[in-house]
């Protein structure tokens, strides 16, 4: 069975076909810049990620999968002077939530998870290759990248000339020759956040971080296999990897690239202005996580999410029908499904996926091996049927009585819309209520 990738290199839905013949796969995520809590934008890009990883595991022998953890930016150094918290406390802090996030959301480890702070000498080898292919140069302590030395720049946004510019409101900069070029190293005043380079103290640019990072994972002449993140990292981050990559080694770069939605909140752009970001942790908090990985499967990854109570609602519905399956039948063998990996080859069809699941749901009920199948299924999906812990801490057991006493104020006011979503969160939390003449009862399901 093959693999489709819709390829934003060729905007195109292309077999899926690995640079090396002998099993052996690599691809690329971006990760987080680790300078606050991750949203469920972040969640989202991460959860595409693993699902690719996921299905190529299921298709070859040998997967290397690298996402980054981004500890070196400008918005880090910005957070760490807010905040009065040193840098190294704060990406390490953040990088430590992030991580057991993705673990409660039930994401596979990656085989890399690179760090920009342990690849500064990496990076420095990189920046200097492209200086010796004279596809950089020094200006004012800094080194930039020409691009007008490389002749497929823009290939990957679909972007021309100033189209490039406009599109990202690029300021023009005294030491750049072109207001497209773009910084591979800069000068740092601040002894916490630099290091010392051929051309005095100071950190790499954005974009030579990821590039190089792939370059030292996977050897400077090999090309990458797939790499994949958010769309809004098209352009410029992704084109300037490419640029950089290309320029550096005689390999191709990458050859197959996919970019996933964003996620929006009632249909806005989630935004610290709008006080609409929903944390990771936070929306854990309300929810079993196997709900929130259906919630964010339930678009197809290319499209926007729009995330609403709806949202949630749904995917706790999904969750409970699946359940009902696999509780009432301890049959424990699982059978490989070639109909449902199908679906996911399909550039990950997660829509049709989950709809498949529901039908084979009613199907298990009454027969061992769509059982045994749908226990496969969803193992391949990362759905986990107890990701809650049935123990409670005192903590927990709180914010439980809280849900459970709004619920009740809002049956009196006869919002009942508010009191049955409130039973989903109470549902999603493994917990089981009970209405009495003297109110509701509750109690963890076992």
């Amino acid at each position: 069975m093959n693999l489709h990738i819709h390829n934003t290199l060729t905007n195109k839905k292309e077999c899926f076909v690995p640079n090396n013949q002998n099993g052996t796969v690599n691809m690329y995520v971006c990760g987080p810049t680790v300078y606050s809590e991750p949203h469920i934008g972040n969640a989202r890009a991460a959860l595409v990620g693993d699902l690719f990883f996921r299905i190529l595991n299921e298709l070859y022998e040998n997967v290397t999968y690298m996402r980054n953890l981004t500890d070196v930016d400008d918005k880090i150094i910005e957070q760490s002077t807010k905040t009065g918290i040193s840098i190294d406390k704060l990406t390490t802090n953040v990088a430590k939530v992030y991580q057991e996030n993705m673990m409660k959301l039930n994401m596979l480890k990656p085989t890399y998870e690179p760090k920009v702070s342990e690849n500064i000498d990496s990076i420095i080898e990189t920046i200097n290759k492209i200086l010796l292919n004279k596809s950089a140069y020094i200006s004012e302590k800094h080194v930039i990248f020409d691009t007008e030395s490389f002749s497929n720049y823009g290939d990957l946004s679909k972007k021309i000339a100033n189209d490039l510019i406009d599109g990202a409101r690029i300021k023009p900069e005294s030491y750049k020759r072109n207001p497209k070029d773009f910084i591979l190293w800069k000068p740092s005043i601040d002894h916490n956040s630099g290091w010392e380079s051929p051309w005095g103290f100071g950190r790499p640019g954005w974009h030579i971080e990821c590039t190089s990072m792939i370059k030292n994972i996977i050897g400077n002449d090999n090309t990458l296999d797939i790499h994949g993140g958010g769309n809004d990292l098209i352009f410029p981050h992704h084109e300037n990897e490419i640029a950089q990559g290309s320029c550096c080694s005689s390999a191709t770069f990458c050859n197959y690239w996919f970019h996933n939605g964003i996620v929006l909140v009632n249909k806005k752009k989630m935004s610290k202005s709008l006080g609409n970001v929903i944390l990771v942790s936070d929306i854990l908090r309300q929810y079993n996580p196997a709900v929130v990985r259906l919630a964010l499967m339930s678009t197809q990854y290319r499209q926007p999410l729009n995330w609403t109570e709806n949202t949630i609602i749904n995917a706790e519905n999904i969750l409970q029908k699946i359940s009902k399956s696999l509780d009432n039948n301890k049959n424990t063998y699982n059978q490989k499904d070639e109909e449902f990996i199908k679906l996911l080859c399909d550039d990950l069809n997660t829509p049709n996926a989950i709809q498949y699941l529901v039908k084979q749901a009613k199907l298990a009920k009454n027969n061992n091996e769509e059982l045994a199948k749908l226990r496969y299924n969803c193992d391949l999906l990362g759905i986990k049927n107890n990701n809650v812990k049935n123990d409670i801490s005192a903590e927990n057991k709180e914010a439980i009585q809280k849900l459970v006493m709004e619920r009740e104020l809002a049956r009196k006011n006869k919002d009942f819309a508010q009191a049955d979503l409130i039973r989903v969160k109470l549902s999603s939390l493994n917990v089981e209520l009970e209405d009495t003449p003297d109110g509701a009862t509750w109690k963890i399901k076992h």
